[in-house]
């Protein structure tokens, strides 16, 4: 079944935004779409239960009913890495258990987003990473850049750990997460275009949103199908499982 990982080039960078964005495009269009987030860290307690936020707004533009264990298998209150919260959490991550979520959940979509945690290296065990994961699913990886200063070196350092490890990359979406304007940010276009042959699948402005997920979903929508390059985007997912 068609599917990807969302990596970010830092955290809080707009992984979930972007995610969320092409879930809620796809669905529009009548595709049925799956979303897993495996890990979650900073988890609200609502009613004793752990509240994977993220996780939940991915399902929630998918259009899915799927249960929360089936979203997001492994879920900790600390605001950390999966592997320092999991250790101080004493609940440890099996990536054998996460690959068989994606299995089991790898059923009856036309596509399964799955989004990380923070970067491609980011710990899920103390000797794997979510790069791991995305070897051991066998599926591609969108990469979201931050658009601020020292945006280009992690990007080109990402796309460069990608290839080394001969992961596919769809490509990468430029977010702009404040609404923060200086050179920098204003070059950061034209210098990943000029640095590397990664193909840039959309630039997202600053959208400005409110929280509210009623005001927000429509935003969001609109967004990915003005400012993402869906054709694109759907034609590399295509071109990586057709080579399968």
């Amino acid at each position: 079944m068609p599917s990807f990982l969302i990596t970010g080039t830092d955290t809080n960078i707009g992984k979930t935004l972007v995610g969320c964005g092409i879930a809620s495009a796809l669905t529009e269009m009548g595709k049925k779409i799956g979303v897993l987030k495996p890990v979650e860290t900073g988890c609200e307690v609502l009613d004793g239960n752990l509240y994977p936020s993220d996780a939940m707004l991915l399902a929630t533009y998918a259009n899915s009913s799927d249960s929360l264990d089936q979203i997001c298998p492994f879920r900790y209150e600390l605001p950390l890495a999966p592997h320092a919260a999991a250790k101080l959490e004493k609940h440890h991550i099996d990536p054998a258990t996460v690959k068989a979520h994606f299995d089991n959940h790898n059923h009856g979509y036309d596509l399964v987003i799955v989004e990380g945690a923070g970067g491609l290296l980011v710990p899920i065990t103390a000797t794997y990473t979510f790069a791991d994961l995305a070897m051991d699913l066998s599926i591609p990886i969108l990469v979201v850049v931050g658009s601020r200063l020292g945006a280009l070196n992690h990007a080109l350092l990402t796309f460069h750990y990608l290839r080394a490890r001969s992961i596919p990359i769809l490509g990468y979406v430029l977010n702009h997460p404040t609404p923060t304007s200086n050179l920098s940010i204003q070059t950061n276009p034209q210098s990943l275009s000029e640095l590397t042959n990664v193909p840039c699948l959309g630039i997202l402005p600053f959208l400005g949103l409110t929280g509210d997920l009623e005001k927000d979903h429509p935003i969001i929508r609109n967004a990915a199908t003005k400012y993402l390059d869906m054709p694109k985007f759907i034609k590399g997912i295509d071109s990586v499982f057709k080579t399968k």
